[in-house]
């Protein structure tokens, strides 16, 4: 990336985080996000999802520093030659989903996910939802606890945990999920063209309650939820050489 002369240090509200923010500003200097020719997200992954959500109108790339637990999206932390590192450093471009979540009451939510959109059931009796890909009904019933639809980016989040593919990051396709699934069987999910627009219909929505959630913004008590890419988005993420996206994704399949 091109010089980076004003960082702008985000952290998270661990004390970890925090001390490390501390130390950087005094070290680099402090800048507002709005000016900065990049920003350090210090945390773990959900911040640096929140980062990316709080950014995404502002022209600077993030470069996360691992302050919290997994750290999957994140850079080793490092005080020492954090110039030449982000001048260094990989950049890759992600486009997130966008949800369109209808309630039982008719109240729509809109929401974007970088990882993944996903529905969950929300009482004791598993959901039955409906799948309908560009307008065409493709399973009639799948009997779950949920179900997901996973970027490339996130599917070696919950995607993974769900026994769904880890995508490679320039993949132009989307993982369909299934949650436990009790019917059909043997259904593995699904891999779509990236524009494919994904409908779920929650069946039998009073008796069966289902949530959906987007990178952690949840909406109770859903009957339709409509999932696509939005390309009009791109968050800029940065990696230290050798430690891309791409590099992540190969080594989560061979450990």
């Amino acid at each position: 990336m091109p010089a980076a002369r004003n960082i702008a240090f985000m952290a998270s509200d661990t004390p970890l985080a925090q001390e490390a923010k501390a130390r950087l500003d005094a070290r680099y200097g402090t800048h507002r996000p709005e000016d900065a020719d990049v920003i350090v997200a210090l945390g773990g992954d959900g911040f640096m999802l929140a980062t990316l959500h709080g950014t995404q109108d502002l022209p600077a790339p993030v470069y996360g520093m691992n302050r919290g637990t997994v750290g999957f999206l994140m850079n080793t932390y490092g005080e020492d030659g954090l110039i030449d590192r982000l001048e260094a450093a990989e950049e890759a471009v992600i486009n997130p989903l966008h949800m369109k979540a209808t309630g039982v009451d008719g109240k729509v939510t809109e929401a974007l996910a970088i990882n993944e959109v996903s529905l969950l059931r929300a009482g004791p009796q598993a959901a039955k939802l409906r799948i309908h890909v560009d307008g065409k009904q493709r399973l009639d019933e799948l009997v779950c606890d949920g179900a997901l639809v996973s970027t490339p980016a996130g599917s070696t989040a919950y995607n993974y945990s769900a026994h769904g593919p880890i995508l490679p990051i320039g993949a132009d396709v989307l993982a369909v999920t299934a949650v436990a699934a009790f019917r059909p069987r043997r259904w593995r999910g699904a891999l779509l063209p990236k524009g494919a627009i994904v409908r779920f219909e929650v069946v039998e929505p009073e008796k069966r309650p289902v949530m959906a959630d987007a990178d952690s913004r949840s909406v109770k008590a859903v009957a339709d939820v409509v999932i696509r890419s939005e390309p009009s988005v791109e968050h800029r993420i940065l990696f230290d050489p050798g430690h891309g996206l791409e590099e992540r994704l190969l080594r989560e399949q061979f450990q």
